[in-house]
């Protein structure tokens, strides 16, 4: 279905995905809960009521009428007047956009590569270091960030970063950007000062290379036997580094490693790791709580959240989730609640899973259609 049409659908109660929950919707919330789903190029949001989230509208985004343009990941302005979008695919690459965060009227939109990622945006709001990840080039690779200008909505450049370059956080300070590198097991420092990256460390070991040199494990490959014949499958205890958190006082980052199933702590001055937290499987998204209270990361393999205590660095609850594959996280503003994404298989939808942090118990869930990913919390500015 064309994407304008499919938006049209949900917005006039089409599906019964968005207005499952009919109930009266406060009266000007504090925050609101946006959600993008790749398949679908649409935004959701909801309105939190307590415990529970309640469907308030569906914006469509992207420019191709009749294929997804594959919206990846939303992030929040500081000031909270803008939302931004990372458009995996185009022509011929994919963009940021901006979108104003009141009317949802299209602001702004800026090139980037090949299928961009996550979104780090400085605590300034003037820029965006954005990774692009181009899942489905061939490899290996060194694929770029891209540096835009946010007031503007300019490409400043595209700087060369590493093979398959996914997560990008700043720090509090915004001195700097981390980047979390998926087939190279780095995670890069990109300097706002300089305008470029200035430093590289290792989450893992490093990704096993085939004889020659080639990297063979991003899609499961084994390496060959150095007389030929049949390969012999490495030792992998590659890390494979999905996304990277900071912490409260900028001393730390939080990286989920994807194979490894762990949580790894690295000192965020030397990148040197200084514990190892395992997870469930499939770590994936790591998010810090506002209060600091507690580390939540995703396990997109064990269909499950990971609860981390902050201090003791120990997984203290791991709360299973609605859907199979589990996404993003951003919680409310008091850190009451974890919304937590679930993406789609085929025509069953996605969903947010609402947990109390306070019980370490999920209260509500809420289905959402066309491959949810992405999520975030946007406040209403005092």
């Amino acid at each position: 279905m064309p994407r304008s049409l499919f938006a049209l659908c949900l917005l006039a109660g089409g599906t019964s995905l968005l207005s499952a929950q009919s109930a009266p919707v406060p009266a000007n919330p504090s925050y609101k809960v946006g959600i993008v789903s790749e398949s679908g190029d649409i935004v959701s949001w909801f309105i939190p009521d307590g415990p529970r989230l309640v469907p308030d509208r569906v914006v469509p985004v992207g420019l191709m009428p009749t294929d997804p343009d594959g919206p990846h990941n939303i992030a929040i302005s500081p000031d909270q007047k803008w939302y931004y979008i990372s458009i995996a695919h185009g022509t011929p690459f994919g963009s940021l956009w901006r979108m104003d965060a009141v009317n949802d009227s299209f602001a702004g939109r800026a090139q980037l590569e090949m299928y961009p990622t996550t979104i780090g945006v400085t605590p300034d709001g003037e820029w965006a270091v954005v990774a692009n990840s181009d899942f489905y080039g061939d490899r290996p690779k060194v694929n770029p960030v891209t540096l835009v200008h946010l007031p503007e909505m300019l490409t400043i450049t595209d700087v060369a970063a590493c093979d398959m370059p996914h997560g990008s956080r700043s720090n509090r300070a915004g001195t700097r950007v981390y980047i979390t590198c998926m087939h190279s097991d780095e995670i890069l420092v990109f300097d706002t000062g300089t305008l470029g990256i200035t430093q590289r460390g290792l989450a893992g070991p490093g990704m096993p290379k085939m004889a020659g040199g080639m990297d063979h494990s991003a899609h499961g490959g084994a390496a060959p036997a150095a007389t030929g014949g049949t390969p012999v499958p490495p030792a992998d205890s590659s890390c494979q580094p999905t996304y990277v958190a900071v912490s409260a006082d900028d001393r730390s980052l939080y990286v989920a490693c994807n194979h490894s199933n762990t949580l790894v702590v690295m000192d965020a001055a030397t990148l040197q790791v200084t514990r190892r937290v395992p997870v469930g499987a499939g770590a994936y998204n790591v998010e810090v709580a506002p209060n600091n209270s507690v580390i939540l990361v995703t396990n997109k393999k064990g269909q499950s959240v990971s609860l981390v205590d902050p201090v003791t660095l120990r997984e203290i609850a791991r709360i299973p989730t609605t859907k199979k594959i589990v996404h993003g996280i951003a919680f409310s503003p008091d850190s009451r609640y974890a919304y937590v994404s679930q993406e789609s298989i085929g025509a069953d939808p996605g969903a947010i899973d609402v947990i109390d942090l306070s019980t370490r118990q999920k209260v509500s869930t809420v289905p959402v259609p066309a491959q949810p990913t992405g999520i975030v919390v946007w406040r209403r500015p005092n």
